[in-house]
């Protein structure tokens, strides 16, 4: 397993650790504690003084977050779910406000580096992607087998933004009936078989079908923006979000309902009665968005695709 020996490099702790404002007493949700390194920088910030709570999907890497933060005892609780959820957590453990809120959107190191997971198509392994393999659910290999020809060609065209997105559906329908697909390294051999060498840029060409398919697998995309809009609500006056993505389509999620949630909304003459006036929740601190820093990139390259975006509960 990946995890052991693993040195784990959470992404623009600075920033993240600017945006937060940790102190003494402060609470921090992290709705995707990962190997709980920003935790942990958020608890070595406040003197060990702030508390925090994180939810995760993946078990085996909360597993190595206990072990992490166990320094700090009751003061870090981590619990395993979808912070989708966080609400219904928050309410079990009877926490009615919050001073920070951390969601890292990004596939961990851990998670891509470990064949065993299949997200990586660098690595021989299965086509699974799942997040949580505590949960039933269709993994990759099922979605390559079953979906039709137009539910692939969505897949990648929505949740990978892949221009020749018909074509690898027709590829993939074709190749089927020959051979089930199984393994990573079979679907990128596909793949770029099937774009050829015009097709390849800066980038594997097998990337945006790995991307939309962990999407489809793990149902990522949906319910985001409200999960950002929910946990902003229970931000404290003067209570602190982050949200840092890893690419397009959920970068604009997080974007739009920052703003929106910054922006309010005023009633139009046309609203149905239920329809109410939203007054701004937010300030946003940063108009535009945070990216890492050189020095950051040269020593840990992926998080040259991280994406910091904050703001400050009205």
């Amino acid at each position: 397993m990946v995890l052991e020996g693993f040195v784990h490099r959470p992404v623009m702790v600075t920033e993240v650790l600017e945006a937060l404002a940790p102190g003494r007493g402060r609470l921090l949700v992290d709705g995707t504690v990962g190997l709980g390194g920003h935790v942990e920088a958020w608890m070595e910030a406040s003197s060990g003084e702030g508390r925090a709570v994180g939810l995760d999907r993946d078990a085996s890497a909360l597993d190595v977050a206990r072990t992490r933060l166990a320094a700090w005892g009751e003061r870090v609780e981590l619990v395993h779910g979808d912070y989708r959820r966080a609400g219904e957590v928050l309410d079990r453990l009877g926490i009615d406000s919050i001073d920070a809120v951390l969601l890292d959107l990004g596939l961990g190191s851990h998670q891509l580096d470990d064949p065993e997971r299949g997200f990586s198509f660098r690595h021989e392994g299965p086509l699974d992607m799942r997040f949580d393999r505590g949960l039933p659910g269709r993994q990759a290999a099922e979605i390559l087998a079953h979906a039709s020809a137009p539910e692939l060609e969505a897949i990648f065209r929505d949740y990978g933004e892949e221009r020749a997105a018909r074509k690898l559906a027709r590829v993939i329908i074709d190749h089927r009936q020959r051979r089930r697909l199984t393994t990573t390294t079979e679907l990128a051999d596909l793949v770029r078989g099937a774009l050829g060498p015009s097709q390849r840029g800066r980038i594997d060409p097998a990337t945006r079908v790995f991307q939309a398919l962990r999407i489809a697998v793990n149902d990522e995309l949906s319910g985001l923006g409200q999960a950002i809009e929910d946990l902003s609500r229970r931000l404290s006056p003067g209570g602190r979000i982050a949200v840092i993505s890893f690419h397009s389509l959920e970068d604009r999620i997080a974007k739009n309902t920052l703003r929106r949630l910054a922006a309010g909304r005023q009633p139009q003459p046309d609203d149905p009665p239920e329809i109410e006036p939203l007054e701004p929740l937010l300030d946003l601190q940063v108009r535009r968005v945070t990216l890492a820093g050189q020095a950051e990139i040269a020593a840990n390259p992926r998080a040259r695709s991280a994406r910091l975006r904050w703001g400050i509960r009205r």
